[in-house]
């Protein structure tokens, strides 16, 4: 079997070692000769990278493993670019959420005037990484991770439109983990799905079994009582805000009562009532930098210092697990079925061709063919049309350095309740972006 190389840039993420931990779980089904880490801030990957040089060298030391923050290094010899940039990391993520919120507005990291925020943050740097997997290592594929997935995918297709790009998004696997747990089933992959929707904008439409039973009115049936909260600790996700978002699933399924809804809805259909039980002084990137922030890089650094890892706390998750799948379908074209975000063109024959949308792919080594999912309803279709406005200025806006237009962004999302609230917001992101957003004129 063919052995690949594997970079994942963003090497000092939080999620990295889980990534590291399923690409050696997998090597049966997945081989790889190499695993590479590539991120800008040396101090950050370093805690993280020694760790997985331990890891690796325990599991098989045959597998080669380094990092590096020279693009040439890194980008050289690839397989594939697992991608997962947090630009301006969880400092910039608190800005994010903390200056909606300021306006009586959602804040929440990839959804309403926060995830526009990030997305403008983010497209500059998915471009570097493009650039370089094309010029050193022009075969590859790029599977994108980074948030906001929307935003970005729109971005690369503006700016990338040929370029071997996937963008995903872990999302709907971790809420269809959930599913199949409530029912008694081992996990998502005993089911298939028909899903349709934008990124962390979307519905389930049908959920069966491989023998083709329906399943939907038993996972109704569990969400109608507790949402998408689950009595296990199974899961990657247990801070608070993350379980008001699950128990959402119940109201969701109210307003929607013939789909299934992806839980971030609730930051647009139940705005109000977000804002009003949200904590606006400790969001959910205070949870994650006091959380899961410090554990990694505790338990990063027990390993180094034990110079074991032996009884780690570091494991595969769902996060892990789809992108190393991906990887698996199209360097061995097992046709496997993938939620996937990609140009619509006619996979909703009711919606635009140019519009980046989130449906049922079949993956194969030459890349994915997306399913039709036919016509949506007026009410998806009219929120859907509303949000890819909302992205669509965003990435023009940074294309043409439009405050305009950015201006426009904010005022189009659903979230936002009027042009001068969009404004202010906006002002207030100019600010603190300084750094990264281009110019704003």
């Amino acid at each position: 079997m063919k052995k690949s190389s594997v970079l994942i840039a963003g090497g000092g993420s939080t999620y990295t070692a889980g990534i590291v931990v399923m690409l050696l779980e997998s090597v049966k089904e997945f081989p790889v000769r190499k695993i590479k880490l590539y991120d800008n801030d040396e101090e950050r990957q370093r805690k993280v990278a020694e760790a997985c040089a331990i890891i690796v060298n325990e599991y098989d030391p045959e597998i080669e493993f380094s990092y590096s923050t020279d693009p040439e290094e890194s980008f050289t010899d690839v397989d594939f670019v697992m991608a997962q940039l947090r630009v301006g990391k969880y400092a910039m993520r608190e800005q994010d959420e903390k200056i909606p919120f300021k306006h009586g507005v959602v804040g929440q990291e990839t959804c309403g005037p926060g995830g526009i925020a990030y997305g403008l943050r983010s497209i500059g740097p998915i471009i570097d990484l493009v650039d370089y997997m094309e010029k050193y290592s022009p075969d590859a594929w790029l599977l994108n991770y980074s948030n906001p997935a929307a935003i970005v995918a729109e971005g690369t297709r503006r700016l990338r439109p040929n370029s071997k790009i996937i963008n995903i998004c872990d999302m709907p696997i971790c809420l269809e983990d959930i599913m199949a747990r409530a029912i008694g089933l081992q996990n998502r992959k005993a089911m298939e799905v028909r899903y349709f929707g934008l990124n962390h904008f979307g519905w389930w439409t049908s959920i069966k079994d491989h023998d083709g039973n329906d399943l939907m009115e038993k996972i109704k049936a569990h969400v109608s009582k507790q949402g998408y909260t689950e009595n296990t600790p199974a899961g990657q996700h247990k801070e608070a805000s993350w379980l008001d978002a699950m128990r959402a699933g119940k109201e969701l399924l109210e307003i929607e009562p013939q789909f299934l809804s992806n839980t971030y809805l609730k930051y647009y259909l139940m705005a109000d009532e977000t804002v009003a039980h949200a904590n606006k002084e400790y969001t959910r990137a205070n949870e994650i930098i006091d959380g899961r922030e410090k554990e990694v890089f505790a338990e990063c650094a027990r390993i180094v210092e034990a110079k074991t890892a032996k009884g780690t706390t570091l494991h595969s998750n769902e996060h892990a697990s789809f992108i190393v799948d991906l990887a698996k379908a199209l360097t061995f074209n097992t046709k496997e079925r993938m939620l996937l975000i990609t140009e619509n063109n006619g996979a909703i024959s009711n919606f635009s061709d140019d519009a980046m949308v989130e449906v049922p792919c079949i993956v194969g080594k030459d890349g994915y063919e997306p399913l039709t999912m036919g016509k949506i309803p007026t009410f998806q279709k009219g929120m859907m049309e509303q949000q890819i406005a909302s992205e669509k200025l965003a990435i023009e806006g940074w294309i043409e350095g439009s405050y305009q237009k950015v201006w426009q962004s904010l005022t189009m999302s659903k979230t936002v309740p009027s042009a001068k609230v969009a404004k202010d917001i906006l002002d207030d992101f100019i600010e603190v972006n300084k750094e990264f957003w281009p110019e704003l004129k």
